[in-house]
């Protein structure tokens, strides 16, 4: 069974990211050599600092949608991050 991951990464500038993939690892390495992601390029050394599991693709959009709402911002601050 597919296992879909959302994720908070930020950068040393203080950039933050909110994404999903099935391969954390190299996600993250993808948004390091800048050449493959397009939003993540104006930041260096991507750290992750947020994730959540999900069993179904579905239920990992929902979650990336809301925390990249201002309550889900929110919620990111309340945990010190």
């Amino acid at each position: 069974m597919p296992i879909y991951i959302v994720y908070v990464i930020q950068s040393k500038e203080g950039y933050r990211y909110t994404g999903m993939t099935q391969d954390l690892e190299n996600r993250l390495e993808e948004h390091n050599s800048k050449s493959k992601s397009f939003w993540t390029k104006r930041g260096s050394d991507w750290e992750l600092i947020y994730s959540e599991k999900f069993e179904n693709k579905t239920e990992a959009l929902i979650r990336e949608k809301w925390l990249k709402s201002g309550v889900g911002r929110d919620f990111l601050k309340t945990l010190n991050i």
